[in-house]
């Protein structure tokens, strides 16, 4: 049965929310288009507002789910933070579109909604507080999502969640190198600007 519902959650994960939107909107490939990004980020220097909060909802929600109903089903912390991972890893390399996905940032943020509220709200500050002084998400998120085992630990909980949190970070940084190049490189877009 866990192996069945591990599995689940992977494809769960690989549901391609951003894709699928934007080919919805303007059958094209978002992978193509500015950051190459099927994330919320990508969606609104493309699209809106509207559009990519609904991308975000999603991708939240697929992180949230497996994470919740297995601590029901299952009640086993570590097999919760296997199915988060799974999910995570599901959107980063999505089976159904060449496993070729996002970044992976709101996925982990639906599963550290489900798992501890306190490591998601450092998260949340990190990331805002980033953002607002240097308009640039990917460095938000990035900083962001180093918190988790950081406030795992602050907040003293299972050695899993700081773990698992290292783990997350370490798949998000790899996500994210790209990003790296171009922050170092001084060429990383800023909040808010269009593609052109």
């Amino acid at each position: 049965m866990k192996v069945i519902y591990a599995l689940l959650s992977y494809l769960l994960g690989s549901v391609p929310s951003g894709y699928l939107i934007y080919r919805r909107i303007k059958n094209r490939d978002i992978r193509k288009f500015g950051s190459k990004s099927m994330g919320a980020t990508n969606l609104l220097r493309l699209t809106d507002k509207k559009t990519a909060l609904l991308a975000a909802l999603f991708d939240i929600l697929k992180g949230f789910i497996p994470v919740f109903l297995s601590l029901k089903l299952f009640d086993d912390i570590n097999f919760s933070l296997l199915c988060g991972f799974l999910a995570v890893l599901g959107h980063c390399f999505p089976l159904y579109i060449k496993f070729r996905g996002g970044k992976g940032v709101a996925t982990t943020a639906g599963v550290y909604l489900a798992l501890s509220l306190p490591s998601l709200a450092g998260v949340a500050v990190v990331f805002l507080v980033a953002i607002a002084l240097t308009k640039y998400v990917s460095l938000g998120s990035l900083l962001g999502i180093m918190t988790l085992p950081l406030t795992a630990l602050i907040f003293g909980y299972e050695k899993q969640l700081v773990f698992f949190g290292v783990a997350f970070f370490l798949l998000i940084v790899f996500q994210h190198r790209e990003n790296i190049k171009r922050l170092i490189q001084g060429k990383e877009r800023k909040l808010g600007e269009k593609e052109e």
